[in-house]
This record gives structure tokens, C-alpha cells and sequence, in this order.
């Protein structure tokens, strides 16, 4: 197999110190929201995914998890903006990837309120990082991140119905594997 060598190359790239999240306080613009879902690996892998996993399950799914990690994550910001502190944030964040691209990988099928059972445990703390990041100028910050999770998560509808031929299906598991390496690189980077 040739493509885990790759994504082991992509992955350790992409769980690099570099992709981690800025210091607290640190951002609270909307240019900086908009662009933290897109820099940051595991934002951009786990969003991706929930929409790629959704457009792949299908029915109801295909609405229910996108809007389910919006509520969510919406959650977790507002909490980590009102002051609750949780030590295990980046961690459940590349758990989050690791268990996203699972179900990619291995195509699990579940029902669609399991799946947004844990696509929302999975957004709050995703939500929550955001939260603690924000400094300042709370609602353009919302607005921003809250505009790139959308367009993640139809980036990842895209590419999931784009997936659900044979051959390509083949490429969205190996996505899936891919992103389960960069989650476990990214786990280990947490300790």
C-alpha cells in the first residue's frame, strides 16, 4: 500500500507544533476566526470529515450532524467564554479526528442520532478551543469561525457525495485513514 506511506509524510506535517492552537487570548478579530478553522489541522480535518461522514451515511444525516457541529460547537465557545476551563480540550480535540476518520475509513454505519450524539461532543470541544482563544469583539469573532465551519463542512458534503461511486469511495477511506494518522500524531503532540 503506497498511500500510507504518504499520509504518514502529510500527517506529520500537518501535526506539527506550528498547526497548534494560538496563545490564549490571542485572537478576538474576525479575520483571525476566519482563518484559525482553516490553519489549524485538526479543525480543518475534523470539520471536513463531519460533513464528508454526513454526505456518506446520507438521509437525514446529511442535515442533522452539519447543523448538529454548529450547535454544538456554538456551545462550547459560549462556555469557554463564560469561564468554564477544561484541561483535556486539545486532546479531545485529536480524539475527535482520530474517531472522525474512522468512521470515514471504515464507512461505519450508525444511527443518525448516534452520530450526532458524538458529533456534538466532538464540536464542544472544538467550540470550546475557540472560546478560550477569543480575547475581544466576541460576535465578529462567532461570525468568523462560525463562516468557515459552514464552508468546511460543505467542502465536506462535497466531497462525500462526490465519494459515493466505487472507485472513489476508495479515496474517501483512504482520507479517512489519512486523517486517523494525523489525529494519533496529534494526540501525541497533546501529553
Amino acid at each position: 500500500m503506497r498511500i500510507v506511506p504518504f499520509c504518514v509524510a502529510v500527517s506529520s506535517v500537518l501535526a506539527s507544533p506550528a498547526f497548534a492552537h494560538p496563545v490564549l487570548g490571542a485572537g478576538g478579530s474576525f479575520d483571525a476566526s476566519l482563518v484559525h478553522p482553516f490553519s489549524g489541522a485538526d479543525h480543518l480535518i475534523a470539520i471536513t470529515l463531519v460533513g464528508t461522514g454526513s454526505a456518506l451515511i446520507g438521509g437525514s444525516a446529511r442535515a442533522v450532524w452539519p447543523l448538529t457541529f454548529l450547535i454544538a460547537m456554538l456551545g462550547g465557545f459560549l462556555a469557554a467564554s463564560a469561564g468554564l476551563q477544561m484541561g483535556f480540550v486539545e486532546a479531545a480535540i485529536s480524539l475527535s479526528v482520530v474517531a472522525l476518520g474512522a468512521f470515514v475509513a471504515f464507512e461505519f454505519r450508525m444511527p443518525v442520532m448516534l452520530g450526532a450524539a458524538a458529533v456534538s461532543l466532538f464540536a464542544f470541544f472544538h467550540g470550546h478551543a475557540h472560546g478560550t482563544e477569543a480575547a475581544s469583539m466576541l460576535v465578529p469573532y462567532v461570525i468568523g469561525f462560525t463562516t468557515a465551519t459552514v464552508a468546511l463542512l460543505l467542502i465536506g458534503m462535497a466531497a462525500g457525495h462526490w465519494g459515493r461511486g466505487a472507485a472513489r469511495r476508495g479515496l474517501l477511506r483512504a482520507a479517512g485513514v489519512c486523517a486517523g494518522l494525523a489525529g494519533l500524531l496529534l494526540l501525541g503532540g497533546v501529553a
